[in-house]
């Protein structure tokens, strides 16, 4: 007798953790889905009379979800809002994201914080996070931010960024560590390292000479800081966006207290060429560095080093970064290309597949203690990233759904597209088409 679903998918292949060694493989299955999660998992199901979705020559992820995305609401919705840029990472197969607190004014306070999940509900295409900020002596604001169910945490920046939103003294980054308990995500570059470095631009006022002002050692300087404190107190760490050698050799041997992430960009993009090419449309901090960085990353990724990827995705108009060099501000997008730019590393065999599932799904919740996401297992709720690893399609200014409608990669043809997007069980995006409208939930943290 076959049991009753609401939803069956056949046919796919499956990235799934294997039932031995929990390492995740690539095999052939059926999910049956009731209620909005996962019932079953089996070679053949007998589907009786739901309806059946068949998946024949694609593969079905566990939920992708990009854990560092600027979506700019509110104060600068000009650029982007949660609407708009949940809408890029839906076309670009995401099922969630993380949100940062540097909008303005800044997420520092809990009624900050529950204004964006208020803005987002009905509004959101994809399940939803928002982090807490500190920009100074607020601390008890920290403990509350950080108690709200759907938040991953608090997000500080040690270097100035877009937005001039900074925690860079000692005893204030210590008071921050005291005062929280979740892991404390972090962009590390270190103040006075800019400060200092900061008249090299007027020597040459162009976007290459951006990765010599931020240079290596400003980041490692704010990377081993943080450590340092964080060992003394026993709290750990997320280290976002990673550009440096130095740090991949430091960080490895601190992996008891900090986690850390890579950019798509920075495997992919190099320094000089890319800030020839594209000029400012290049320009984020920290900065793409050259090949040497980048070759590292790239061990480091394939090592099991890194522990998840993000898009950094920063968006601004267009009009603002066509302005001269240093007045252009920081700052790529990158939600929607996220994934097929991953996809096509996957096709180069620069990575596998199992290893993209392991950096933008298992991981990104079992580091941040995510309810019932990063895997397809019976229980967790049924939100699936399908894609078709044999599509080849060019990436065009005309598909970017961000409100910046640009994106650095225009005119680059990738190999692996998004097929589909399902959201707790119900199919909501399909080759490049919304079936249904703003579905998106809050993220539960446990």
């Amino acid at each position: 007798m076959s049991k009753k679903f609401d939803l069956v998918l056949k046919n796919g292949h499956c990235v799934v953790p294997n039932p031995t060694s929990n390492k995740l493989e690539v095999k052939p299955l059926d999910i049956g889905i009731s209620g909005g999660q996962i019932s079953e998992i089996s070679d053949s199901i007998v589907a009786g009379d739901c309806p059946i979705v068949n998946l024949q020559g694609l593969h079905i992820l566990p939920g992708l979800i990009d854990t560092q995305v600027h979506f700019r609401e509110p104060g600068l919705t000009y650029k982007e809002d949660i609407e708009s840029g949940s809408r890029s990472a839906l076309f670009g197969g995401l099922t969630g994201f993380f949100e940062m607190p540097n909008t303005k004014p800044p997420t520092t306070s809990l009624a900050a914080l529950q204004t964006k999940f208020d803005l987002a509900a009905n509004r959101s295409h994809t399940h939803f996070a928002f982090y807490g900020g500190s920009v100074g002596d607020q601390f008890q604001e920290l403990s509350r931010q950080e108690n709200h169910p759907h938040s991953p945490g608090i997000k500080i920046f040690m270097g100035t960024s877009t937005g001039g939103y900074l925690v860079d003294q000692d005893d204030t980054l210590i008071e921050i560590l005291k005062n929280t308990r979740r892991r404390l995500v972090v962009h590390c570059e270190d103040e006075p390292t800019l400060k200092a470095r900061e008249h090299l631009i007027q020597q040459d006022p162009h976007p290459r000479a951006h990765p010599i002002w931020r240079n290596e050692e400003s980041a490692l300087r704010a990377t081993m800081r943080i450590v340092k404190h964080a060992r003394s107190l026993n709290r750990r760490l997320h280290i976002l966006h990673i550009t440096t050698a130095e740090e991949v050799d430091f960080l490895k041997d601190q992996k008891d207290i900090a986690t850390f992430e890579v950019l798509p960009q920075h495997l992919l993009l190099s320094a000089p060429e890319c800030y020839e090419v594209l000029g400012s449309l290049a320009q984020m901090n920290p900065p793409i560095r050259g090949l040497r960085h980048q070759q590292a990353l790239w061990r480091a990724v394939n090592d099991g080093t890194v522990n998840m990827m993000g898009s950094d995705h920063a968006p601004h108009t267009l009009i603002e970064k066509s302005k001269p060099y240093p007045q252009c501000p920081s700052g790529i997008p990158g939600v929607q290309t996220f994934l097929p730019l991953m996809l096509n590393f996957v096709n180069q065999n620069k990575m596998t597949l199992p290893r993209l599932v392991e950096l933008m799904s298992q991981n990104p919740a079992r580091i941040f203690k995510i309810k019932n996401k990063g895997q397809i297992k019976v229980g967790n709720d049924a939100d699936f990233s399908i894609v078709d690893l044999k599509k080849t399609k060019r990436i065009e200014n005309s598909w970017i759904q961000s409100k910046c409608a640009y994106s650095p990669y225009h005119g680059m043809q990738v190999h692996g597209w998004v097929h589909s997007v399902m959201l707790k069980g119900e199919l909501i995006f399909q080759e490049d088409q919304i079936i249904k409208k703003s579905k998106g939930l809050p993220l539960d943290f446990l």
